[in-house]
Formats: structure tokens, C-alpha cells, sequence
């Protein structure tokens, strides 16, 4: 069977489980006996709306979501909230918000923040032995008087994971969940709002995913936010503002569908984590793989490591695509390779990877 023989590791589109191809294969010809496709339901008709509706109870219940968040959905994928979240949390452009840079993509929402407001920039990497670690928070230098604290904590580009859960009094802390959302049991009621793109954990691109307290939903009451991206008619309107993308949402259904039968986060968790270990012990053990962040602050989402040349990383992902494993190639601003993790990925392509990885650094050593 294909699906089993090729394996997609890519940071951004994510595999999508055989079981789930299954069913979507059936509902695009004949969803729930209704005979329609799934991609011609109205996205106001009951068919749907019972969609939206399950996927906000399997969301509420996987991620223990406190009652007094809501669940919106916004088009586009995370980077368009680089700029939505700003223009909805900040009255105007003199008012501070605090952000931590950590990584590729924190530094993205960085840039795209200071078209907005006043930005504290928070520089938590430092290198020792040379190794990259970070700063604890609680030697982060917060500003007493910002909107929010804005963090991502898993780079998916730069291997990093900042695994400390904040605890930080009187502010609203907002993080980038795109890559870890749904991977690990994680505690809603630390943050203000949190924020993932669908395309690793929730199925497809083209939607984020908005957990957001209640009272952070009215802050900004004047009319410079574009109604679509606007978060009190987001959820005054159940997402659904303008057409959204509804094959996505009825994809995203069906992956929480999934994850629950697997066994919900603590499950996924334990699972995810065996996946990573499998692979860092082959780069540990190997004289070509080289991974410089601390074992302390290591992804286990999305692993990195360099070769010692341009042949070798060439070779590498020559071979690793001739045995089935795509998407490896790192990210084309600090290049090397990046193995993906999310968790769609099945342990047998984990391990058909490692010992693909262990064969190739034995013969080229």
C-alpha cells in the first residue's frame, strides 16, 4: 500500500491519516448518505453548522478549554494573525506589547507587530558551549504596562521549544501554537489567547484556529479592523462572518475525530515523544548529524541538524527521497535538513527514517 511506503516529514503540509483519506475519498462523492459532496454543503445549512459545532465540542474536550474562552476559526494561515492580533488587542499604534524572540517565526510576527504598536523586544537565545539555550522566564524582562506578551513556543524552523509553561501575573499572554496545538496536554488557562494554523495537527491549510478569553475579545472597539479578521464578530457570527473554507473545517472534524480515537493528548503525547527520542538518538550517536540546540530546549516536533558539507546534505536528501522520505530539506533560511513530527506521522515511518538515517551515517562516516 502507498501509504505506507511513502512517508511526507514536511514542517508545513503535514501527512493525513490513511483512515481519515478513507473517509474523506467517500464523503466527496456521498457525505453522510445525503448524496452531495462534501465540497457542495452550504455553509448555513444545518448539514454544516452540525460540523462547526462538533468540531468546537472535540476541540473543548481534547484541549480542555475553560468555559470562558471561545473557539473562532480565521481565514488564512498564522501569519496572517501576525497582523490581526495587534490591530484586534491594541487601542492604537503608541500603546506596547511585549515579544519574545526566540526563533525564525516569532521574529516574523516581530516585524509584521511594529506596523502596529510599539514593540518590546524580548532576545531569550543564548549560546553556551555552543549550544543554543534559553533564558527561564522568569528572567525575561516583561514591561509593566504592555498589551500582551507574544511568544512561540516551538520554532519550527529553528528546532527550539521553550518548555516552560508561563506564568506570568496581570498579563495577557498570547502564544503561536501552529506546530504543537493538539501534539501535548497543554493548560488553556495560562494564556490570553492562543493561536494555530490547521495545516499540522488540525488537517489542511487555510483556517486558524483562535482559543481566545472572553475578555480579550471586546478590547478594541473602533472600527479600524477589517470586519473578516474582526474577533467580536468572529464570534458573534460562529466563524462563519463571510463563507469560510468548508472543506478544511470538515477536514479538521474529521483529524479530532481521529486524535480521539487514538487516545487524546496525554496519549499523542507519550507517542510523539518515543518518535523524537528514536531520532535523536541516531544524531547523538552519529559523527555527520549535527543538532547545536540544547538538549534541554530540543523540538520534538521538528528536528534539525546539518551535515559536514554540501555533498553530504545533497546526498542525504537524494537518498532519503529515493527510499520514500519526503519533505527533509530545512528551511531555506538556515538550510540543512528538518524532520517534521506532527502527529499524523506514523512510529513505522519514525523508525524506517532512523534506520535510514543510521545506515547512511555508518557508510559515509
Amino acid at each position: 500500500m502507498l501509504c505506507n511506503k511513502i512517508f511526507n516529514f514536511s514542517a508545513s503540509q503535514a501527512m493525513i491519516p490513511y483512515t481519515v483519506l478513507k473517509k474523506i475519498k467517500k464523503d466527496l462523492f456521498n457525505w453522510n448518505n445525503k448524496n452531495i459532496s462534501i465540497m457542495e454543503v452550504n455553509h448555513r445549512s444545518d448539514y454544516f453548522v452540525s460540523i462547526v459545532e462538533n468540531t468546537k465540542k472535540y476541540l473543548r474536550e481534547l484541549l480542555n478549554i475553560p468555559l470562558n474562552y471561545k473557539i473562532i476559526f480565521c481565514f488564512g494561515g498564522a501569519r496572517v494573525q501576525f497582523s490581526i492580533i495587534p490591530i484586534n488587542l491594541i487601542k492604537n499604534k503608541f500603546n506596547s506589547a511585549d515579544y519574545v524572540n526566540s526563533g525564525y517565526w516569532s521574529n516574523s510576527a516581530i516585524n509584521e507587530a511594529k506596523k502596529y504598536c510599539t514593540v518590546n523586544q524580548l532576545n531569550v537565545l543564548y549560546k553556551e558551549d555552543g549550544l543554543i539555550k534559553v533564558h527561564p522566564m522568569n528572567n525575561w524582562l516583561i514591561s509593566n504596562n504592555s498589551s500582551y506578551l507574544h511568544y512561540c513556543p516551538n520554532e519550527t524552523v529553528d528546532g527550539i521549544y521553550i518548555n516552560e509553561l508561563p506564568n506570568f501575573h496581570n498579563h495577557n499572554v498570547i502564544a503561536d501554537c501552529s506546530s504543537i496545538i493538539l501534539s501535548r496536554v497543554l493548560d488553556i488557562s495560562k494564556f490570553g489567547l492562543i493561536y494555530a494554523s490547521t495545516q499540522k495537527n488540525i488537517g489542511l491549510s487555510g483556517l486558524t484556529l483562535i482559543i481566545i478569553r472572553d475578555d480579550l475579545i471586546n478590547i478594541n472597539k473602533n472600527n479600524i479592523v477589517p470586519s473578516t479578521f474582526n474577533y467580536r464578530y468572529l464570534t458573534k457570527y460562529n466563524s462563519m462572518f463571510s463563507t469560510p473554507p468548508t472543506f478544511v473545517w470538515y477536514v479538521a472534524n474529521l483529524m479530532l475525530k481521529w486524535l480521539k480515537k487514538k487516545g487524546g493528548l496525554s496519549k499523542i503525547e507519550k507517542i510523539n515523544k518515543i518518535k523524537s527520542n528514536i531520532l535523536y538518538k541516531v544524531i547523538d550517536n552519529s559523527t555527520i548529524y549535527n543538532n547545536n540546540v540544547s538538549s534541554l530546549y530540543r523540538s520534538y516536533t521538528n528536528i534539525i541538524f546539518k551535515l559536514p558539507n554540501a555533498n553530504l546534505h545533497k546526498l542525504f536528501l537524494k537518498e532519503s527521497n529515493m527510499a520514500g522520505f519526503l519533505n527533509l530539506a530545512g528551511h531555506r533560511a538556515i538550510g540543512g535538513i528538518r524532520i517534521s513530527l506532527y502527529n499524523s506521522m506514523p512510529l513505522l515511518g519514525v523508525k524506517k527514517l532512523a534506520k535510514f538515517m543510521y545506515n547512511f551515517s555508518n557508510k559515509y562516516s
